[in-house]
């Protein structure tokens, strides 16, 4: 009946999990990771989430993104099988790979509402909105996993005693409003300096972290195990706390915000522009955004969320040796269906067993992103982008959360109401994608990944966005390409 119970258990976990991913994929068809339109002149109040600067280059007197929703993901925990964007989620199979490997699974969605961009005339912009974000991370060290263990004995045996392990998770949900100002610092002939600063005062709406350190377990007589060393954590932010079942959803959802924690960060930027040599008059409305190169430097989400743990929150150091696995298997069994039912169970079995009440801080994705923007002929342009993350070592007192991005590279074809993208991005786990995306007066559509409709077996990896955008629509005249024209005489 235990075993029959730990079956149905599992494929209960499968099945929710791939319904999660099935429905953040379908309703977050990808406001950072617009990759189509970084570097663009036309990205307006998108454009100041990847370079608060870049709001001056923007060929309108102002632009409205009424609603912008991204969604990415990455990971090599499970596949997703007989599934695509293009096809029936009813036919769908879901499994957790095996194999002995470090393990890794991550999740960014962003949905930026009423995101406004002003100019205020050439060389002073500003820009504000209200943003909510959302990533979490989880990375494991190595081990060896088959879908067929059951019992913690058989995940005991086919790893090695003694081996020391460990895992992180770190996940953090805020709504932020920002206010940015971008002027020109250097305007002649040849260059133009712009800079941009952006101030961001958020609310946490969810804060869980885990890590497990140095675990290990010993081989006993008759194929039993205990074990042997390690330290657990594991802490979820105490709005929680107030989530009543029996309340209705708006009440949760207003005590969630309610009973939250407020932080802070910023973000900085400058651009710097290679104006056309030849000769022409960038007093000129018609000339005035042109540039032969751009390059954009920028620091993003440098700040935290804030929250306070949960009353089950828990801090575990060590378990008692003389717990075999065959005792875990009764005490974790299909009976756990809550945190307070595992806590009791963990209780029974643990040497030093600790509430944590305390506020916590949860880094915001920082990084550093330099951006290369060149110009081809007439529409045509090539993006080229490199974003780093903040390494671990720089914020080791800190629980930090990071983004996906490493390389991207995106040809684009664009005017003022039309265009056609291409980006190919190398993320920081080690995927190659090939996306695409297209704008069409007001909408801006993508994926991050073609795969997501032609592959069955690859909606795990990748995501895509949207975004409805309105721009002044006298801002500017017609506009035509004056780079290969010949000199006035």
């Amino acid at each position: 009946m235990k075993i029959a119970g730990k079956i149905r258990t599992i494929k209960m976990i499968r099945y929710y999990l791939l319904l999660l991913i099935v429905l953040l994929k379908m309703v977050s068809l990808e406001a950072q990771n617009y990759h189509a339109v970084q570097g663009s002149p036309y990205a307006g109040s998108l454009g100041v989430h990847n370079n608060p600067a870049s709001i001056l280059m923007a060929p309108f007197k102002w632009d409205l993104t009424l609603i912008g929703i991204q969604e990415k993901s990455s990971t090599n925990l499970f596949t997703i099988y007989n599934y695509s964007l293009l096809s029936n989620p009813y036919r769908s199979q879901y499994s957790i790979n095996g194999g002995e490997y470090k393990r890794f699974s991550n999740l960014s969605l962003n949905l930026n509402l009423l995101n406004a961009r002003i100019a205020l005339g050439r060389q002073a912009a500003i820009a504000f909105g209200v943003n909510l974000k959302s990533y979490s991370n989880v990375s494991s060290s190595s081990y060896n996993f088959s879908d067929t263990v059951l019992r913690t004995g058989e995940f005991f045996k086919i790893n090695q005693p003694n081996q020391t392990y460990s895992a992180k998770f770190n996940s953090s949900s805020w709504m932020e409003i920002y206010a940015s100002y971008a002027r020109t610092i250097i305007d002649n002939d040849a260059i133009r300096l712009n800079a941009g600063i952006t101030v961001k005062v958020n609310k946490g709406l969810s804060g869980a972290t885990a890590r497990l350190e140095d675990a290990r377990y010993q081989e006993l007589a008759n194929n039993r195990y205990n074990i042997a060393g390690g330290y657990l954590e594991y802490i979820y932010s105490s709005n929680f706390d107030h989530w009543q079942k029996n309340n209705p959803a708006s009440t949760n959802i207003s005590n969630l915000v309610r009973y939250s924690n407020g932080g802070a960060s910023f973000d900085a930027g400058v651009e710097y522009l290679i104006k056309p040599q030849e000769l022409v008059n960038f007093d000129d409305e018609d000339n005035y955004y042109d540039y032969e190169w751009k390059f954009g430097l920028s620091l993003l989400d440098a700040g935290f969320t804030r929250y306070r743990s949960g009353n089950k929150s828990r801090g575990v150091s060590g378990i008692n040796p003389a717990i075999s696995n065959a005792d875990l298997d009764n005490k974790f069994d299909s009976t756990i269906t809550s945190l307070k039912i595992f806590n009791d169970s963990l209780s029974t079995i643990a040497t030093s067993f600790v509430a944590i009440n305390s506020m916590y801080n949860i880094i915001n994705p920082m990084r550093v992103v330099l951006n290369v923007d060149r110009f081809v002929f007439k529409n045509f342009y090539v993006n080229a982008e490199l974003s780093l993350n903040i390494p671990d070592s720089w914020v080791k007192k800190w629980r930090n959360i990071k983004e996906m991005n490493l390389l991207t590279v995106t040809p684009r074809w664009e005017t003022r109401r039309f265009g056609i993208y291409l980006p190919m991005q190398y993320t920081n786990t080690d995927r190659f994608w090939i996306g695409g995306a297209f704008k069409a007066g007001p909408l801006l559509i993508g994926v991050h990944n073609w795969a997501n409709l032609f592959s069955k077996k690859s909606f795990q990896n990748g995501g895509g966005y949207v975004a409805l955008i309105i721009r002044n629509p006298g801002s500017i005249s017609k506009r035509h390409d004056k780079r290969l024209d010949c000199p006035s005489p």
